[in-house]
């Protein structure tokens, strides 16, 4: 079971000792894809939402998200993060992507964090859009990019 780095030997879970590890620069970017009506996507974009702005209540949520990641997946560490970004692009009339980015300067990666970001960010957009759209779907959420650690620097086709 080596190559599982949560189990010891006999099976059991652990949290990964990285006391040992170097403090080093750590990056990572994702992204999370919705599908929307049309009508849905112009409402947002022009901050029509009867909830509010959907982007920014979305970008605060997925920021904060980071900082509870450790609460949310077993065996994450805790980190202190330097930095934690969301960003909005509408893709097409249908389509809003979200891309975290999120850095630290630790002894572990942050891909977890920006990839939770990203999944809190998708799932804000939704709670604030279902009242008029409950069929929006998100797509997709996955890793765009790693940098730091002994692993090295990583990029999705």
């Amino acid at each position: 079971m080596s190559d599982l780095t949560h189990f010891d030997d006999s099976g059991a879970s652990r949290m990964v000792d990285v006391g040992e590890k170097p403090i080093t620069l750590r990056r990572a970017r994702a992204e999370a894809v919705l599908r929307m009506q049309p009508e849905t996507l112009r409402l947002i974009s022009d901050r029509k939402m009867a909830k509010g702005d959907v982007f920014e209540v979305a970008r605060l949520a997925g920021i904060m998200a980071t900082k509870r990641t450790q609460d949310l997946i077993p065996l994450c560490h805790s980190l202190g993060l330097d930095s934690a970004q969301v960003d909005f692009e509408t893709i097409d009339d249908e389509r809003l992507r979200i891309e975290t980015s999120v850095s630290v300067h630790g002894r572990t990666g942050v891909e977890m964090e920006a990839m939770t970001a990203a999944s809190i960010a998708a799932l804000t957009v939704y709670d604030m859009c279902k009242a008029v759209d409950r069929g929006m779907e998100i797509e997709s959420v996955h890793l765009l990019e790693k940098q730091g650690g002994k692993s090295g620097h990583w990029v999705r086709d």
